[in-house]
């Protein structure tokens, strides 16, 4: 049986930043991940925006974790080579009535200590975007965009390089206290060609995102539900492209679902429209019942009269890890803990938006949790 100090359930984002800052302090750290590939799920299959902080409240961990993960993800994408763009972005006002809630926006936003927000006119709306229509727009100088693909790689690269080992199609299938160790169960391999192994680890750490609600299970803590929601994008390609510089976004969702459908001009040249946010049933549905390409085009036109329903192609879709139900109102935080039954677990829980952002912050906070656990 192996032994470890710490093993992480979960290779996206989160999950390799943590393995990358926990390497640096631990020796047998080791990183399990069902899919064939690290970053398969919610981490790469999103708009890769390096947030600002400006939308959760004051004191949450979303709002701690993303101010200080947006500076620390810019560090690390210099240091590590990982392609991004510091843009900034404009979050846009469509009438008279949405300028009392961007102003609350931008004191929701240094409340959080982000800088530099500015409100800016219609008039300079059209200089920065001259293809947008809007009375108002706040100025987010702070968020950009990333390659979140790579982002991942290179987290597990740096983690891996510091002596971590990353195990990829590693199910975990049972967890066990065992005296101050936790045994976990893992079916390696594919469904049909697999092989059970198991590992003794002084610290868990569950990163398992659309399914940490079912990690935790495992040790017998039914505290959470995560209910999937989809996010869908259109792109346009080629010419039209240049209708969007760089980042606009509406007002965001009025109930906290979303950040509304946006526009991203991506690192590739092409603009990302979305994503939609839609309550569906599985954790890997991903493609049934998509919404259509006139729905994209009739939600974009509030902000960008021009785009017409022929600019646009149907894009990916991506799940985001969802804490409450389809009635709640509201943002909810991330959940970052330790089990309250089972000590020398830590569970990271309705890890969505700004998951990406804030990675490199939690790590840093679940790294002070497991040297709680492993003194």
């Amino acid at each position: 049986m192996d032994q470890a100090n710490i093993l992480i359930i979960g290779g996206g984002v989160v999950g390799c930043a943590i393995a990358r800052a926990v390497s640096e302090h631990w020796q047998d750290v080791f990183l399990v991940e069902q899919f064939p590939k690290l970053g398969m799920a919610t981490s790469t299959r999103n708009s890769g925006v390096n947030h600002s902080g400006i939308y959760y409240p004051k004191n949450s961990l979303k709002a701690r974790h993303c101010v200080e993960g947006n500076r620390l993800t810019y560090e690390f994408c210099i240091k590590h080579n990982v392609p991004f763009r510091h843009t900034g972005k404009l979050v846009v006002a469509a009438n008279a009535h949405e300028e009392t809630e961007l102003v609350a926006l931008k004191k929701r936003g240094e409340d959080n200590g982000v800088e530099g927000l500015r409100l800016i006119d219609a008039a300079e709306i059209r200089k920065q975007e001259p293809h947008i229509r809007g009375t108002a727009a706040l100025v987010v100088p702070s968020t950009g965009i990333v390659s979140a693909e790579e982002l991942v790689h290179a987290y597990a690269r740096v983690a891996t390089n510091q002596g971590a080992n990353i195990v990829t199609r590693a199910e975990v299938v049972s967890l066990a206290p065992s005296g101050k160790n936790i045994r976990v169960g893992l079916r390696i391999g594919d469904q049909e060609d697999s092989q059970q192994e198991t590992i003794e680890a002084k610290c868990v750490i569950n990163s398992a995102g659309l399914h940490a609600d079912e990690v935790a299970a495992l040790l017998g803590n039914c505290s959470w539900h995560i209910y999937p929601v989809r996010g869908e994008y259109c792109e346009i390609r080629g010419p039209r492209a240049s209708l969007i510089n760089n980042l606009v976004y509406p007002l965001p969702h009025s109930r906290g679902l979303s950040l509304g459908v946006h526009f991203t001009k991506t690192l590739w040249a092409t603009v990302l429209v979305g994503p939609t946010a839609t309550y569906v049933e599985g954790k890997d549905n991903y493609e049934k019942d998509r919404l259509a390409i006139a729905d994209f085009a009739n939600s974009a036109k509030t902000l960008l009269p021009e785009i017409r329903e022929s600019d646009l192609q149907l894009g990916y879709s991506g799940l985001r890890p969802k804490l409450v139900p389809p009635d709640h109102q509201g943002i909810v935080d991330f959940v970052i803990t330790r089990d309250a039954a089972v000590p020398q677990a830590i569970h990271l829980v309705g890890m969505d938006s700004p998951g990406l952002t804030a990675a490199p912050s939690v790590a840093q906070h679940v790294r002070q949790l497991a040297a709680e656990v492993l003194g």
